[in-house]
């Protein structure tokens, strides 16, 4: 189903562009079975703030494009924590890619995922997938590379239902997608899409430390959130759902 929703382009900033796809995702206010993951680095920021207004879990989910030699913007594939590796076969094979050419991409993201996933997670541990509904949230969609890659990881690790929420995405790609997933939600599908930047005024690159800074803030909330009497929160659930 096309969601549509004012957004104001350009869009300010990511935080705007979270804000903006609070309004579609109200469906999952509160809801103990529903986690946000984040897609670093330009997601976070957006998925901040759709956590925080809607009172949602928020983690990570770990993923690195494998760009196009001598054109790094241009998927070719991506991987996703866990091991997942999604390729895209139609650009492999326009620009004949070979395959040591594929596998020391592979080696070389898989050590920048990881350090990224020390540096970001640090003690905390991984969440718990198995029976959720889990929104996965981008700063916008191009191919959709790093996306599908995020999907396969989180139906590996056994997510019931999920939901892709970005603010701008080309529409080819969006329809590809909800072949794969529950719901998509989208507030701007341009006619004509170039890069995800063109569509925002501020798309400077998210820092390591703003992610860290934000992933901490969420997870302490987290804590102080579900350390409220069990009663309650089991009676303000079943009121709700």
């Amino acid at each position: 189903m096309q969601h549509q929703h004012r957004i104001e382009i350009p869009i300010a900033d990511r935080q705007t562009a979270g804000q903006a796809l609070v309004p579609l995702l109200l469906g999952y206010r509160g809801r103990a079975d529903t986690l946000v993951l984040a897609l670093p680095r330009g997601g976070v920021p957006v998925a901040y703030e759709i956590a925080r207004t809607l009172g949602l879990r928020l983690d990570l989910m770990p993923v690195r494009k494998l760009g196009v030699p001598f054109h790094e913007e241009l998927a070719m594939g991506a991987i996703a924590g866990g091991g997942v590796c999604y390729l895209n076969t139609d650009v492999v094979n326009m620009h004949r890619i070979d395959g040591p050419t594929l596998e020391a991409a592979v080696e070389r993201e898989l050590k920048e995922l990881n350090r990224r996933e020390r540096a970001y997670r640090g003690d905390h541990p991984l969440p718990d997938l198995r029976d959720q509904q889990v929104i996965l949230v981008d700063d916008g969609l191009a191919t959709g590379a790093t996306m599908r890659a995020a999907i396969q990881a989180v139906r590996d690790r056994g997510a019931a239902r999920v939901i892709v929420a970005v603010p701008v995405a080309p529409s080819d790609t969006l329809a590809e997608l909800r072949e794969e997933v529950d719901e998509v939600v989208c507030p701007f599908v341009p006619q004509w899409f170039t890069a995800i930047g063109c569509w925002y005024v501020d798309f400077s690159q998210v820092a390591d430390q703003e992610v860290i800074d934000l992933l901490n803030e969420a997870w302490e909330r987290n804590l102080q959130e579900h350390a409220e009497p069990r009663e309650t929160t089991d009676a303000s659930t079943s009121t709700k759902h």
